[in-house]
């Protein structure tokens, strides 16, 4: 690559290391400079090329200083405007002079324009490009032209060291009907004069589908390969030898669905396998995933080992401690927790217990994966709300067994239902299991949206649940730019509705409040001791209290769907009709409004899901910045369904048949990013 006036240092920030590098940065999109319009053909919204001559040229100093130009041809006139621009743009832009605009046309105070129009002077009869344009995503001090210069010169080294050959066996791309890699990338870069500006810009034509194939391959390859790499690993053999599970279940005050007794069983098999189990449950909000948990961990204590579930935040941890210590103290298990709010003492005691082995089960945050944390013997870690922990930690908790060359168990649970694109993609490295129904005694939710001008309505309908010896939850808003802010809008709410609701007893729930606090408040509003709880998102997952049926979350426009859904699924755990009221702030945002319109529609998390994938994208959804996965830079896993669905089954085929291929087509596509495809 060459290396003068910075380039390397510009192009390492667009991620651009290595002429393959180069080579595989494709176009944004194409610009037609192979013909001209007549400047009386063209309409509003076109994105057209023209040519004429410069009639007029003047500088405006109202509404703001600009400088407009009038240019015309044979057939009419357009005015090219600039906002910004250089003294020397006045002189060059002289009247009688011929100049070729490209840009978007728009309807203007002097009719048709183009404001800040690619823009330079040309002879007349002067020829027109041969191919569409490219136009590449580029960073500040590197231009257009000087991209376009290093990549055609990366294109003519990658020639001649053949450094481009193709990874993938002729016995695939014929099946497939799939265009060679080479010519597919030619195209792209130097698209010819026939090709279809239309498939290219929407990124459709066979060239843009072999890029886009070979990129979900690569994905698929590797977790593919890790699938099978995890079965020649060792993990402790625990079959099921219904010593403690059945005393469990008699004592259980509810009988399991079936879904939960289906997903049960593929778990049981899982762990009685010499190999370690990597499963993902995915269950919707109050689906039960728990009990599934804590079967799970019974089945792993029974035979000697210890379990460990670490969950993301205090209060689910809390939570986890409290369900599961009930459940377990008459079965004489040994429960702890680990919280990263104990004193020094209180946690060397937990440590001991479970270095020691006394402790059959602990619980905890992050804090379970911190590196003084030794496993007497970890036969089986459980992840609650998995896409919360980055890759790295999840293995960290996989390797606390004190014998590195066998791996407990892992079981990730998830309340965000993962749509199948992302399952088959991002996930195929895991069996998935699914909770698909909710138990029989769960209520209905009626969600109502309403205007945060309704305010006084809402207090009313409080005052009237309350009476009813129901409780209730108001959620404050999520404020990203500051914990404090939150914390704040936190207490003033707080304070407010101690103001408006003087006969009802309120309480106050926030992240920053000491452990023991924040667990007796919420030991009270189990009881029924306060009636209304305020709080921050930090009750988002794992709160179970039957009792409450109203959910207020305020500026409800401010949050995700899936956090949402979440949210409104801590009412409805009982019998009793229940209601979540979402208050929104106007005027909505189109997104905030299509947001709020979904989960207003759809109680069912899969739904939900599915459409807040088609609105964010992959990366977000999955907390890509937290686990360090790489995105998928070219296919879209919506639009390209179709493609997944082949580079799943191909995956399969190419390590069976063509190992050779393998690891070639891996190392091209993903590069050092592979690793964290791998853990």
């Amino acid at each position: 690559m060459t290396s003068h006036n910075g380039i390397p240092e510009k192009l390492s920030r667009l991620g651009i290391k290595s002429t393959l590098d180069l080579i595989l940065h494709l176009p944004i999109r194409y610009e037609d400079e192979t013909h001209l319009f007549p400047i009386a053909e063209i309409l509003q919204g076109q994105t057209v090329q023209v040519e004429g001559v410069i009639t007029h040229n003047e500088v405006i100093i109202r509404p703001r200083r600009q400088l407009v130009c009038k240019v015309e041809d044979d057939s009419g006139m357009i005015v090219m405007r600039f906002l910004n621009f250089y003294a020397s743009q006045i002189k060059s832009y002289a009247v009688g002079k011929r100049v070729r605009l490209m840009g978007e046309v728009r309807g203007g105070f002097w009719g048709m324009e183009m404001v800040h129009p690619k823009c330079r002077m040309v002879q007349q009869g002067e020829t027109l490009a041969e191919t569409l344009t490219p136009i590449y995503p580029t960073t500040a001090g590197l231009n257009q032209k000087t991209l376009s210069k290093l990549i055609a010169q990366a294109l003519l080294d990658a020639q001649q060291a053949q450094i481009l050959l193709e990874t993938l066996p002729e016995f695939i791309t014929k099946k497939h009907g799939l265009a060679g890699l080479w010519d597919s990338i030619s195209i792209l870069h130097h698209p010819p004069p026939d090709v279809s500006l239309e498939t290219l810009q929407s990124r459709t034509h066979p060239a843009w589908r072999r890029i886009k194939f070979d990129e979900l391959l690569a994905h698929q390859l590797s977790m593919r390969w890790h699938y099978r790499q995890r079965h020649s690993n060792n993990a402790p053999m625990l079959p099921a030898k219904n010593q403690l599970i059945p005393q469990f279940l008699e004592q259980l005050p509810f009988s399991l669905t079936a879904s939960q007794n289906k997903v049960i069983a593929e778990i049981n098999q899982d762990l009685s396998r010499h190999y370690p189990m990597h499963r993902l449950l995915q269950g919707d909000v109050g689906s039960g995933k728990t009990v599934v948990a804590a079967m799970a961990t019974l089945q792993a204590i029974e035979n000697g080992y210890q379990a460990a579930i670490m969950a993301p935040t205090e209060i689910l941890a809390e939570q986890h401690f409290d369900k599961l210590s009930t459940w377990f103290t008459s079965l004489g298990i040994r429960v702890v927790l680990l919280s990263g709010r104990q004193t020094k003492k209180e946690k060397q005691i937990v440590l001991d217990e479970i270095g020691q082995g006394t402790a059959q089960l602990a619980i905890g945050t992050h804090a379970l994966f911190q590196e003084h944390v030794i496993f007497h013997q970890l036969g089986l870690a459980i992840i609650d709300e998995q896409h919360r922990f980055g890759v790295q930690q999840r293995l960290a908790l996989r390797l606390k067994g004190k014998d590195s060359n066998i791996l407990p168990h892992q079981l990730m649970m998830t309340a965000t239902p993962i749509p199948r694109t992302l399952s088959m993609s991002y996930f195929a490295d895991l069996d998935v299991s699914v909770i698909d129904e909710l138990p029989p005694n769960r209520s209905a939710i009626v969600t109502k949206l309403i205007a945060d001008n309704r305010r006084n309505e809402v207090i009313e309908r409080i005052r009237n649940v309350c009476k009813q010896d129901r409780q209730v939850y108001w959620v404050c808003p999520l404020i990203e730019e500051s914990e404090a802010l939150q914390l704040q809008t936190a207490q003033q709410t707080y304070t407010e509705l101690g103001k408006l609701l003087p006969e009802l007893k309120i309480g106050l729930v926030h992240g920053r409040l000491p452990t023991q606090e924040k667990t007796t408040i919420m030991h009270a509003f189990k009881k029924g001791d306060i009636q209304l709880l305020v709080a921050t998102t930090v009750i988002e997952v794992g709160v179970d209290v039957p009792n409450a049926s109203l959910m207020v979350i305020e500026n409800a426009e401010r949050m995700g769907l899936s956090q949402l859904h979440q949210l409104r699924g801590r009412v409805g755990r009982g019998s009793e009709l229940s209601t979540c009221i979402l208050m929104y702030q106007q005027p909505l945002s189109e997104i905030a409004r299509q947001r709020l319109k979904i989960i207003f529609e759809h109680n069912d998390g899969f739904e939900i899901a599915r459409q807040d994938l088609h609105l964010r994208g992959p990366g977000e959804y999955l907390g890509a910045r937290q686990s360090g996965m790489p995105m998928l830079r070219f296919a879209d896993l919506e639009q390209d369904s179709d493609l997944l669905t082949t580079a799943h089954a191909t995956a399969d085929e190419m390590l069976d048949q063509y190992p050779e291929f393998t690891e070639k087509h891996i190392e091209r596509w993903l590069g050092e990013k592979i690793a964290f495809l791998r853990v």
